[in-house]
This record gives structure tokens, sequence and C-alpha cells, in this order.
């Protein structure tokens, strides 16, 4: 193909990544050393299995978002899933060197992401605490309401009431309201010298009661291992707690699976790392959506159903790293059917909605995980398509993904427009997981098509208010909306408010699911699968 995808986005992908990997920068690292701290980066590579991937989640959480408030990289909190003592665990860490570990409304809906997969999956979680609470400065917005702040420590209570084993390490400052966090986990450590845990700290004990105090005394380790008792284990430094963590998790007790149908791993017909030479540049072109997935499933093991019928969508069983799944994926190829009608690639009509919904029954009654793979523009629209019950059909498939119990995973290799990206298990219908490529584009529409709308809109409105537009200034409208709208579309706008959980390499594509699979057969049972009403 000729047209494909060049180094340039992959690497500013790259380079933006490693940047935002250096959280507040070298010289709030260096001053987290000299106090004898890991960072949160190098906590978790200690607390990992040397033969453990971590597979990040959120990392672009929050990019440019607090500029006005000097930046808050990856939400001052690195997440993800990897292995510990051979178990895996969801892993939160705060990160000092980012104003102090401080809570900006972003880093709450990253924590409220990191235990809704726990819940979901079944995970252990380790908390690693060194944060002075809420930002103050935004403390309407990550305060009062039901996804705030203080969902976090009900789902602390909820994810214990569930069997889902709990271990935090309080390694660092850990005040106010945050001081629950740990405290409701199942078990505390507290790091002597470094960690503390308090309602209040030693100004505000000052300046409310009058008691003076420092510190160390007030919630150190000693004080609460030794005379409140909050905590559980006193550790020495940042390497004794965290071997203490490997220790705690290596004897949790036996842990019930989905037992997911898995077989030795077969490697994929095409190369994983030459994805991208059959997925063109311009998003308007078309192209055979089968050869992406001959990148991610194992060879020879892709079972299509319905092949000739709805072909605008794909629809098939095969196995990915030897795990069983189901692929529903948007064909991007102009189609032509038996009748002799041209369809659109990346369109969904109504007869590939109706095969996506019989699909999506059939993997829940075989129990049978779902990937789905996005490039899709929405569903088609017109008056033949609206007689033919379009919105019917539409519903339907909407219906199966929404009361799908299997578990779903989500990548978004090219547009996510309109109601197709519902219909497509968008973030809106509980993927697991939700993965996006450097090429992905979200959105209601495209830009081109919504700033043609929005305007002709502002157009109109300002002629009725007696205004008239030159050709050049609709010109220059249009530039800006456009651009405005764009900015929106990019994948880095919504992997900064988690719209996705990750943007991934396509390369990666296969062994991202291959991992998300694994962790969703930690969850030991599936709901039995129920459709409620719907019109056929």
């Amino acid at each position: 193909m000729e047209d494909t995808w060049s180094d340039e986005l992959l690497k500013q992908i790259e380079t933006t990544e490693e940047k935002i990997k250096q959280g507040g920068g070298p010289k709030r690292i260096e001053k987290e050393h000299k106090k004898g701290k890991m960072t949160a980066r190098e906590r978790i590579q200690f607390l990992l299995d040397a033969e453990s991937e971590f597979y990040e989640l959120g990392l672009w959480a929050a990019y440019d978002m607090y500029e006005d408030e000097g930046g808050c990289p990856s939400a001052g909190v690195v997440m993800g899933t990897g292995k510990v003592s051979g178990r895996t665990c969801m892993i939160v860490a705060n990160d000092a060197t980012v104003k102090a570990g401080a809570w900006f409304p972003m880093t709450a809906k990253k924590n409220l992401r990191a235990q809704e997969i726990a819940i979901e999956n079944h995970l252990p979680i380790i908390y690693l605490v060194d944060s002075a609470g809420v930002y103050l400065p935004m403390q309407d917005q990550i305060f009062p309401d039901k996804e705030h702040f203080g969902r976090i420590f009900r789902n602390n209570a909820v994810i214990s009431a569930k069997g889902i084993p709990q271990i935090a390490a309080i390694m660092g400052s850990c005040v106010a309201g945050g001081a629950y966090l740990p405290i409701m986990s199942d078990e505390a450590l507290i790091v002597d010298g470094t960690g503390s845990v308090f309602l209040a700290g030693s100004y505000l004990v000052k300046a409310a009661i009058g008691e003076e105090i420092d510190n160390e005394t007030l919630g150190g380790a000693t004080t609460h291992t030794e005379i409140s008792g909050v905590t559980d284990y006193k550790m020495k430094d940042d390497s004794e707690c965290l071997l203490t963590i490997r220790d705690l998790v290596d004897k949790l007790g036996p842990q019930k699976k989905s037992d997911f149908n898995r077989s030795k791993p077969i490697d994929p017909e095409i190369d994983p790392d030459k994805v991208l030479e059959h997925f063109p540049a311009d998003r308007t072109k078309p192209y055979d959506m089968h050869n992406v997935i001959k990148s991610m499933v194992d060879a020879n093991s892709f079972t299509e159903y319905k092949k000739g019928y709805g072909q605008t969508i794909i629809t098939g069983y095969a196995r990915i790293d030897g795990w069983s799944v189901g692929i529903v994926a948007n064909q991007r190829k102009i189609v032509k059917t038996k009748s002799g009608e041209m369809q659109i690639g990346g369109v969904i009509y109504s007869d590939s909605a109706d095969k996506a919904a019989r699909f999506i029954l059939n993997c829940n009654q075989k129990k049978i995980p779902i990937i789905f793979l996005q490039d899709v523009t929405g569903f088609m629209i017109g008056k033949r398509s609206e007689h033919g019950g379009i919105i019917k059909d539409g519903a339907k498939m909407v219906n199966a993904v929404a009361n799908s119990t299997v578990p779903k995973i989500t990548v978004i290799v090219g547009n996510s427009y309109g109601a197709g990206n519902y219909a497509m298990c968008g973030k809106a219908y509980d993927p697991r997981f939700i993965y996006a490529w450097p090429t992905a584009q979200i959105a209601v529409m495209g830009g081109t098509q919504a700033a043609k709308v929005l305007t002709q809109i502002q157009v109109s409105s300002l002629e009725k208010k007696g205004e008239t537009l030159s050709d050049e200034d609709k010109a220059e409208l249009l530039d800006t909306i456009k651009s405005r709208y764009d900015r929106q579309t990019d994948v880095r706008y919504a992997a900064a408010r988690l719209w996705v959980d990750e943007i991934i390499h396509p390369s990666s594509t296969r062994k991202r699911i291959s991992a998300a699979i694994e962790c969703t057969n930690h969850k030991p049972e599936i709901p039995d699968f129920n459709t409620g009403v719907l019109q056929v």
C-alpha cells in the first residue's frame, strides 16, 4: 500500500511519552532520591517480578489540561497491571515529583478507573501512597460529586467486601481524606522516617486547636504501628516495604478463574511490526481490515462468521496468543452485495448491524471474550436506510453490546464517530480495557463535516443579524472551526480525558490484547446474558 503512515506521528507520541514519564522532571526526581525515596516508577519496577512487563494505563491522563496550574503529567499517578510474586495485580503509585502527589480532578478519575478495572477483573490492587492530598485550588472539581475523591474510599469498602485483596504502602505523605485510602485497604504498611498519615498536619492542628506537635509524632511510622495501631507493618525503607508487599502477595490464598479457552500460541500470518503497511494514512481511503486482523490473530485460526452477509462488519472466531476470542471489526473496503449495491467501507448498514448483534449473542452463549476493532464513521443515513429500519437494527446491536457479560476489549485503530463508537463498544459500553492506536480519531463526526456544519450555522446566524461575510471570511471561519475540532478529535485529547485507557503502538496490539484477556480471566464467574426487550 503506497499511502502508509510515516514514522512522524509515532515518533511524536513516543517522544512525548518519554517526557511524561519524567513526571516533575530531573530536579524533582533528585529531590526524592535525597530523601531516601524511590520515585513512583522505580517503586513499581522494584515491586514487579523480574520477567514481568508493566502494562501501563492512563499515561496520557491530564495531558495538556492543567497548563495554568503548571501541568500535571500523567495526572500525578502511575497505574497499570503486572505480575507480583506470580500474581497479576493492579498497581497504583502516587508520583510525588508532580505537585507533591496532589490530587487533581483527573487524578481522581484515573484512580477510580484503576479500581474499576480491579473490580471488573477481580485483580488484587496495590496502592503505593505518597500524596499531599487534594489540590486545593481545584477542590470544587474533585471533592463532593459521585465520581470524585470520596468515591475512591467507597470503592475501598466495596472491593474488600468482594474479597479482592487490597494492600497499601504509605511511602510518603498521606493527608486528610486521603488517609482513608490505605487504612480502608486490607493491610497497610508504612515506611519509617518518610511515611506519615493523619487527618490534619501539624500546621493545621496548631491553627485549629492550638496544639504544638511535629508531623512524625503526630502520624509517623512509630506512632501508627506502636501507639494507634492504624498501620500493620513498620518498614525501614522503600526496599523493605516493597519486598514485604511481594511476600504478602506470595501468600495470598487460591483464586478461582474463568478458565477461558487457551491453546499453544502460534505466530500471526502478518508480522505485527508490519501492520501499518496495510493501513492508509488518508483516513478516507479504503483498506482490507482482514490484514489488520491477520497481524493480531494466530495464523490460520480465523473462522469468519456470515462472511458474505453484512460485509461492512467482519465477525469471526480466532485465537490471539492462544486465547479463544470473538472479533467484531469494521471493514473499510468498499464492498458489493449480491443485489449489486455498493456499500461504503467503515459504515454500519442494517445487515451488518444485524449480523454483529447475532454474533455477540453467540459469543455470550459460548463464554468467549469479544475483541472490537473500531474504524467506523457511523451508521448509514438517507431515505433507503431509514425506510429499511437502520435505527431498529442499530439499536439491536447496541443492545447486544450493552448487555454483553463476557469480557469486551476495544481497540480503536482509526475513526470512531457518532453512534458507531457506541455500537462498537466505546468507553460508555464498559469495555474491560479500551486502547487506541496513534491513528485513532474520536468524535461525533469527522472534522471536515463537523466544521462545515458549524460554519453554516454561524454564517446563517450572522446573516440573520444583517452581517454579510465574504468568501474569504467564510473560509477563515471554516479553518478556525476545523482546527479546533481536529484538536478535539486527536487521540491525545481523548487519552488525556481517559476516554481510552492507553495509546498503544500498533505492533503491540496482539500482546496488549493477550495481557488484557489474562486479566479478565481472573474473574471467577460470568453473569448470565439477557438482552431485555428489543425490536426484531
